[in-house]
């Protein structure tokens, strides 16, 4: 059995008190726990020294709609909540009801899905297993043992959520040091599997902001190994607006668990946008995502499977909306 390493537990009853602790050496933020939990009996955060839980602070649970539309979703809202709100658009309560198992939903937060950490099939084993083939880059060793010949860590986003907050031009607010600021989630990633969200670590997720999408169509479709409990090795979350002539007028495309950041494909968007919606301007644009993303074999089943995937799960995405 898997034990956690000896770790100092903090859990302030406000943000600017969580904010402090976080500058310590050695400390990780905690939501749900549902993913940290198992890397650190992992040994995958080897100077670990403070657990910094979120779990006492006020007002970062719930939903709101305002009167125009606006959704703001606070980041300790768990998934199961998202599932089982009605108000909130269906694509984002699918993507939340495909992570993981009910039991896992009932504890995972919208903010932990959000910064989940990238996975690796070389990472997220026994500290015993990385150290038998020789730790990857991410586990302080000198290589990525996925592409030797890269500088880069190539570990996977493997977040349900995030591809749908992209599509549907979410933004996030955080609050650190500085005070606080509001970003488009999709400048919170960064395509490195080690340093994969561009906030600082002393900064804190508050809340997801959603804006009015009246007339928008949206979908998430995921490839995993099973049914319930897996990462995705696929996401794909799409959303697309038509006028009353089947006219695209605007169209994102968001792969997830194929690089270390959400990967948009503006070259499907591009195939889409003025042109009219139907089997022929889908299949271009399936066809484009194909082309663009490059996932490596450094999670469950082949890249070559993978990469074979993406053409059918866009294609299949789009015409659910259609």
């Amino acid at each position: 059995m898997l034990r956690l390493p000896p770790l100092r537990y903090e859990a302030p009853s406000t943000l600017e008190e969580a904010v402090a602790l976080l500058a310590e050496d050695g400390a990780l933020l905690a939501a749900g726990g549902s993913d940290l939990v198992p890397n650190l009996k992992r040994r995958q955060y080897p100077t670990a020294r403070t657990i910094v839980s979120l779990r006492r602070v006020a007002d970062l649970v719930g939903i709101r709609v305002e009167s125009d539309g606006t959704i703001r979703i606070a980041a300790l809202t768990t998934l199961a909540t998202v599932v089982e709100d009605s108000r909130l658009p269906k694509v984002l309560r699918e993507a939340a009801g495909a992570v993981a198992s009910p039991q896992i939903r009932n504890q995972g937060t919208v903010g932990g899905n959000l910064c989940v950490d990238t996975r690796c099939d070389w990472l997220n084993v026994p500290d015993t297993w990385r150290q038998a083939a020789e730790p990857c880059l991410k586990a302080g060793g000198e290589m990525c043992w996925v592409a030797p010949a890269k500088k880069d860590c190539w570990a996977v986003s493997s977040s349900d959520l995030a591809p749908v907050m992209v599509a549907l031009g979410a933004e996030v607010q955080l609050i650190g040091p500085d005070g606080r600021r509001s970003i488009p989630i999709e400048q919170l990633y960064r395509n490195d599997g080690m340093a994969y969200l561009t906030k600082t670590t002393e900064e804190i997720l508050t809340e997801v902001v959603i804006g009015p999408h009246a007339g928008l169509r949206a979908t998430y479709r995921k490839l995993r190994r099973r049914g319930s409990i897996d990462f995705p090795i696929l996401g794909v979350a799409a959303a697309v607006r038509l006028d009353d002539a089947d006219i695209c007028t605007e169209a994102r495309i968001v792969l997830g668990a194929v690089a270390s950041a959400p990967l948009r494909v503006p070259t499907s968007e591009e195939v889409l946008v003025g042109r009219t919606y139907n089997a022929e301007t889908i299949a271009e644009a399936a066809e484009a995502a194909r082309k663009l993303a490059r996932p490596l074999n450094n999670t469950d089943l082949t890249s070559r499977y993978r990469t074979r995937m993406i053409p059918v799960f866009v294609r299949r995405a789009l015409e659910e909306l259609g």
